[in-house]
Order: C-alpha cells, then sequence, then structure tokens
C-alpha cells in the first residue's frame, strides 16, 4: 500500500455516473474530471517548529479537492493522486 509522508494524502477518485439526468449515455471523453475523492491513506502530519501537527483528515473520508492538485499515479492497477492537505477543500459529509 502506498504510505504518504508529512502532510500528504493518497485519494482514490470516486466514479460519476455515466448517464445525464435525461438519461442520455455519455461518453468518457465527454465527462468532467470529478473533484470529489475518498481518502485511503494519510501522512502523519505536517512539521512545524519540531512538533508534528497532525492532519483533519482521516482515511475514509470523502473530500472535495482543487482540480488541478496532486500528483496522479497508478498503482497496482487502482488510478490515485497523492496531494497535501491544504489542497483539500472541504469534507463531504
Amino acid at each position: 500500500m502506498l504510505k504518504p509522508l508529512g502532510d500528504r494524502v493518497v485519494i482514490k477518485m470516486i466514479e460519476e455516473k455515466e448517464t445525464s439526468k435525461g438519461g442520455i449515455l455519455l461518453p468518457s471523453t465527454a465527462q468532467e474530471k470529478s473533484s470529489v475523492a475518498e481518502i485511503v491513506a494519510v501522512g502523519p502530519g505536517k512539521c512545524v517548529d519540531g512538533k508534528v501537527i497532525p492532519l483533519d483528515v482521516k482515511v475514509g473520508d470523502k473530500v472535495v479537492f482543487s482540480k488541478y492538485a496532486g500528483t496522479e499515479i497508478k498503482y497496482e492497477g487502482v488510478d490515485y493522486s497523492i496531494l497535501k492537505q491544504d489542497d483539500i477543500l472541504a469534507i463531504v459529509e
């Protein structure tokens, strides 16, 4: 499994529906990239003045993040993104 460092998190995109509200099937090229994901791993936290400040998010949280944030990677056939906690805009409740 991926283990992020510092104040980084690993997220997995939540699949969007492939049909429009009117029931029209949308090809993958017409779908907008989702900005909602589930956190699958978190780093230990940010180090400030020698003290580690834990992150505000945890594994399993669904979050909204900045559109162009992070680094996309493929690990064991699954697409993930690694980004800093500062790039997370909100937790979806």
